[in-house]
């Protein structure tokens, strides 16, 4: 085999169109041989013997995309003090932008024999079986596609309405979508789904993980597979099980055919990314890539005994985030995925556990410091899960600027309320008005808040009205998985009833949620499914559940199709209005109307009325508000400099068991409302209704009003405009 000396970066397999380098990071290597494997698994090892900065490397020339390949990599193996080098294992490249196969879980993946009923398994038994024929292999990719002229949507955070989605989950059922490529990166782009998407009216779809990840060997001992795909193995590969054309690159060029269509369509692509833990686990886990090319470097190890990890992710084993070659990789993977992969932003899978740079969450560690001063990962929208499972790892709050967080507490305050706990009103109040308390300290405004009731872990929206109790049995694990506390009401039945009185409460109660969620400052996130009312029988941890269980299906019964048209305009109405989604917090300021009295940016009203007191808030059953948000009161302009002048809008929220009258606020609020929307879907109302007029609001629902502008027609300039008086329509 003919070989040149390459060059060692950059890291991985790179085809520069007539051959391909090679290149592999190992600090504790002593040689490290590259292994072509043919259609037949037969080997071909090309010993790499340039090495420059720990970096082995070699070009050669006429390997080509589609080459299958891999690493075996000669060095101590003593786990005792962190070293599990075993050239027994083909490894993965770290940095291969394609992986085809899977693993099967045979004995020959691990460094250490099983052991039997006599003996138990003793990692310092070192199993020399090689695991080629039972491991995945890295294959050499083409960069080139021809993105024509595909530019990213930039939504701006405060117009963003993020769509959480399974690939597979989503796309799996469809009947639009052509059976032999449901469940693929190919079926996103198909006009089904882009249509299915736009006319909902959201702006970003966030993708649960799409980076290679590993099928458990335990799970496919039980029939059961990682649906959810929190297990990465390769940060750079697109997962294989994901293409419907082949797992040989072919799986490159379709997620990038997916992001096309889907930037055409006007809609941002954000990847929820594991860059905590890789699938090789803890001590008694497999063999695949880092762990045989230096162990010490990629994971965290216990301080006084290097053959155990330290884990703060619930997996076996956390990314050693002080490491430079660790961090380099994690910025190698960002960069190429908005780079190469065009992708618009990142989630950041317990994101908390990235802060550890030692033993404590830091907002200052190396890792903030990196992505802050990259000029193209700064420049994209990053959201952190601002938790992890050590010490002090919950951190809602505590990312810094640039960061947007996952705000879990929205999710249980917001779930309380509307179930009905006493002494929520006042926090339930902060989350809605965009969780002051929690961001503008650190310099942050009402986009720092990623809202959420319910995301892929936990019941659905319809299963969080269905269901006290968790019903997780298909899991195999005897109910003992999943969250037990899910701030879930059944609304008086377990699980699917026949009572149309129950189920009436639970579709208005899923109507309060989407429009609490959707009238909230910060920015909206959407489970799939949730806009037709997806359940899941009430499991909350579907995480190896790949199949109709987890899956959207699109065969809608008319209550299913009324909640998406609800749930649709809903979206248009806070697309069609920035008082519902503004930049900045509330601060008390004024609107001016010329010869009109002066109203706040925002009122807290009482069933009355009246401005809500401190008594008011401090009663613990109170569950009924007003909320009236003042359009003309917007200090911010938009993007071309102008005042922002918007409708005001009233919104009456009840979540007592009991239906309230609400009095309308003086003439000073509006001389006449507009009913908007009422979550009480067969209530019949009067259109429009004068200021001090009573309005009966059903138990456990919401009826939103808007007036007009009572001025309008500004100057360009914020520094020169001038407000004019105009009568209110209705006056």
């Amino acid at each position: 085999m003919q070989t040149w000396p390459g060059h060692p970066y950059p890291l991985g397999a790179t085809f520069n169109g007539t051959g391909t380098n090679f290149a592999l990071y190992s600090g504790i290597a002593e040689r490290v041989e590259l292994c072509l494997i043919d259609d037949d698994d037969a080997e071909t090892r090309v010993e790499l013997t340039e090495v420059d900065a720990h970096v082995f490397h070699s070009y050669l020339p006429n390997v080509t995309p589609g080459q299958r390949y891999g690493f075996r990599v000669h060095g101590p193996y003593d786990p005792a003090n962190g070293h599990r080098c075993n050239p027994a294992k083909l490894l993965l490249d770290p940095y291969a932008r394609a992986i085809d196969g899977q693993i099967d879980g045979d004995e020959s993946l691990f460094s250490y024999r099983f052991g039997d009923e006599t003996a138990a398994a003793d990692p310092k038994d070192l199993n020399t079986d090689d695991s080629l024929g039972h491991t995945m292999t890295s294959v050499v990719t083409n960069p080139f596609f021809d993105w024509g002229h595909d530019r990213p949507p930039a939504h701006d955070y405060h117009d963003t309405v993020i769509y959480e989605a399974h690939v597979r989950g989503m796309s799996a059922l469809h009947p639009e979508v052509p059976e032999e490529i449901r469940g693929t990166y190919a079926a996103l782009a198909h006009p089904a789904m882009i249509d299915h998407l736009n006319s909902l009216g959201v702006t970003a779809i966030e993708f649960m993980p799409v980076h290679q990840f590993v099928q458990d060997s335990h799970l496919q001992a039980k029939g059961l597979s990682n649906y959810w795909g929190y297990n990465t193995i390769g940060f750079f590969a697109p997962h294989n099980g994901y293409a419907s054309s082949g797992t040989c690159g072919q799986q490159v060029q379709e997620f990038k055919a997916m992001v096309k269509a889907l930037h055409d369509a006007n809609i941002e692509v954000i990847l929820d990314v594991v860059y905590n833990h890789t699938a090789e686990g803890n001590q008694l886990g497999p063999t695949l890539s880092f762990r045989g090319i230096d162990n010490a470097q990629y994971y965290r190890l216990v301080d006084d005994d290097g053959s155990h990890y330290f884990d703060t992710t619930g997996t076996g084993s956390s990314l050693l985030m002080r490491s430079p070659n660790v961090l380099q990789l994690i910025m190698d993977s960002l960069r190429y995925w908005v780079e190469e992969m065009h992708v618009d932003g990142f989630r950041f899978d317990l994101a908390a556990t990235l802060a550890r740079q030692f033993h404590e969450v830091d907002r200052l560690s190396a890792f903030f410091d990196l992505v802050h001063q990259d000029p193209i990962i700064s420049q994209v929208k990053l959201i952190a899960e601002p938790w992890d499972l050590g010490a002090g790892g919950y951190q809602v709050g505590g990312f810094p600027p640039l960061w947007t967080e996952w705000n879990g507490k929205y999710r249980d305050t917001v779930r309380d309320f509307w179930r009905g706990e006493p002494s929520t009103l006042g926090e339930f109040a902060s989350r809605i008005t965009g969780s002051s308390d929690l961001y503008e300290h650190t310099g942050r405004t009402p986009i720092a808040s990623i809202n959420f009731i319910v995301a892929h872990d936990g019941f659905t929206l319809r299963d969080l009205v269905s269901y006290n109790d968790k019903h997780n049995e298909a899991n195999g694990e005897d109910g003992k998985d999943g969250e037990s506390h899910n701030r879930s009401w059944n609304c008086g039945v377990e699980g699917p009833s026949d009572d149309p009185a129950v189920n009436a409460v639970r579709a208005r109660q899923q109507r309060n949620f989407l429009t609490t969620l959707l009238l909230s400052q910060g920015v909206p996130m959407i489970a799939h499914g949730d806009e037709i009312g997806r359940t899941q029988d009430g499991n909350n941890n579907t995480y190896v559940q790949d199949n109709a269980l987890s899956w959207m299906h699109w065969d809608l019964e008319p209550e299913q199709k009324a909640l998406l048209e609800f749930t649709s305009s809903l979206i248009a109405l806070r697309r069609d209005h920035p008082v519902l989604r503004r930049r900045r917090f509330f601060n008390g300021s004024r609107s001016h109307p010329d010869g009109l009295p002066e109203l706040p940016d925002m009122v807290w009203l009482d069933p009355s009325g009246s401005p809500m007191n401190r008594d008011a808030w401090n009663t613990a059953y109170a569950r009924s508000v007003a909320l009236f948000l003042n359009g003309e009161a917007i200090e911010e302009p938009d993007e071309r400099g102008r005042r922002i002048v918007d409708d005001s809008f009233l919104s009456l929220i009840n979540a007592d068991a009991s239906e309230q009258t609400f009095t309308l606020p003086g003439v000073e609020y509006g001389a006449r409302w507009t009913v908007v929307l009422d979550t009480d879907t067969d209530r019949e109302r009067e259109e429009t209704s004068a200021a001090g007029a009573p309005v009966e609001v059903t138990a456990r629902s919401v009826v939103v009003l808007s007036r007009e502008p009572q001025v309008h027609e500004v100057s360009p300039s914020l520094a020169t405009a001038t407000v004019h008086n105009v009568i209110a329509p209705s006056a």
